[in-house]
């Protein structure tokens, strides 16, 4: 929206009254994009949506031929149109789960407004993305990089279903998942900036993957389990036109000299459109649905500079968090679960002695795309489980914090 109002004549400005997260706009029904569309009413007869926002910066002055249709107490202008030339734009995200009635008013753009037709099936992703694949790849081999989440399972799924034993998988144990390996640990040595971080593991990543490609002969393509929210994040990383909000190990963390050319068949779909494809492709319901984890492994779990010490804190940290989760009936109930390591101490007691320990962070969130969240309000006798278990099992730990914040203002991730 900002965007549209600086061409076409408007004026945009900082805002000192920064959204980010849960609003409510007053919608005003003489517009066709929201006509009958509402959560609320007020006493007045208003229409109230409830939306999710994320700006700091606001349009002061419409262009010629707007007028405002959706407004909040700090931003007078939360959507405009043109209706003549079916020009719209939203302060809001629409597209986003949190936006209660974001659906019906991108179907009221597109079909009603734009008159398109809704063809976006599962079936028709699969069948154009085995298209796609055998067009680009021919009869060429490809190399994957299978971590066991879902989206590199359902890329294997798919690559197998469209070239068959074209395909290798290869797992790479970063030393960031269960066991240590030191030539991920030896480049990540001293660096505690989480984008160098993710840059780090990525090329570390793409070197073992050509190496394994030479070693298999005749290997020209790298697939990967990239969907969309990788791309919207790292943007900035390749483009310089946008913020980067994180590199992702898929995206910005590739080196510009690797061997291998990318085949990425997920790189338009969201969370929850890749679970989809992954039942239709008759994948089991436990791959399919478990928590996602980050490439970089605990990499960016680790705050800071990553040590063999912090990574084996962590894992013990996490695996009690997980086993707590099953055992209450919410690891289904919640949509992504994980401890983070903070390098900082803090002091404890420690029977009659004290003690001058590392915090672990937990953190849980509900959300559908991933796009937004909101954290997971855990029982209080589930999370008092958790922290007796943590600091009473693990002797370096003297403090456990459960993280409350949404996304946005946060990432899901910490780092």
């Amino acid at each position: 929206m900002q965007t549209m109002a600086n061409q076409l004549g408007g004026e945009v400005e900082s805002s000192d009254h920064r959204e980010f997260g849960y609003a409510q706009v007053r919608a005003r029904g003489h517009s066709l994009l929201l006509k009958e569309i509402e959560d609320h009413t007020t006493t007045e007869g208003w229409g109230l949506l409830d939306v999710w926002m994320s700006h700091g910066d606001r349009v002061k002055t419409l262009p010629p031929g707007f007028k405002v249709i959706a407004s909040t107490d700090s931003a007078p202008i939360a959507g405009m149109a043109d209706e003549d030339r079916h020009y719209y734009g939203l302060q809001f995200h629409p597209e986003v789960t949190h936006t209660r009635q974001g659906m019906r008013i991108l179907n009221r753009f597109l079909q009603d407004i734009c008159a398109c037709d809704a063809s976006w099936t599962t079936e028709n992703i699969i069948e154009d993305s085995i298209a796609r694949v055998r067009e680009h790849v021919g009869a060429e081999k490809v190399l994957l990089g299978l971590s066991g989440g879902v989206d590199s399972s359902v890329v294997a799924a798919l690559l197998h279903r469209a070239i068959g034993d074209q395909l290798t998988c290869v797992f790479v144990d970063n030393g960031l998942l269960r066991l240590d390996e030191d030539r991920f640990m030896n480049a990540l040595a001293g660096e505690d900036d989480p984008e160098k971080k993710r840059v780090i593991i990525g090329n570390t990543f793409i070197h073992v993957f050509d190496e394994e490609a030479t070693k298999l002969q005749d290997v020209n393509w790298l697939a990967q389990g990239t969907i969309y929210p990788d791309v919207i994040e790292s943007a900035g990383s390749k483009t310089g036109k946008a913020h980067v909000i994180k590199s992702h190990h898929n995206v910005g963390g590739l080196p510009d000299d690797m061997n291998l050319q990318l085949v990425e068949p997920l790189r338009e779909l969201f969370k929850d459109e890749v679970r989809r494809l992954g039942v239709e492709l008759g994948l089991p319901s436990e791959m399919i649905y478990r928590h996602p984890f980050p490439g970089p492994g605990l990499g960016v779990r680790i705050l800071g500079e990553v040590k063999k010490e912090y990574a084996e804190i962590l894992r013990r940290a996490d695996a009690i968090f997980m086993e707590e989760l099953h055992k209450a009936d919410y690891y289904d109930k919640v949509s992504q679960a994980f401890a983070v390591f903070l390098p900082v101490k803090s002091v404890g007691v420690t029977g009659d002695a004290r003690n001058y320990n590392y915090l672990i962070a937990l953190r849980a969130v509900e959300t559908i795309d991933f796009m937004t969240a909101h954290w997971a309000h855990l029982p209080y006798d589930l999370l008092d489980t958790l922290s007796r278990r943590i600091i009473n099992e693990i002797a370096d730990v003297s403090r456990v914090v459960y993280d409350i914040s949404g996304k946005p203002p946060a990432t899901i991730e910490w780092e």
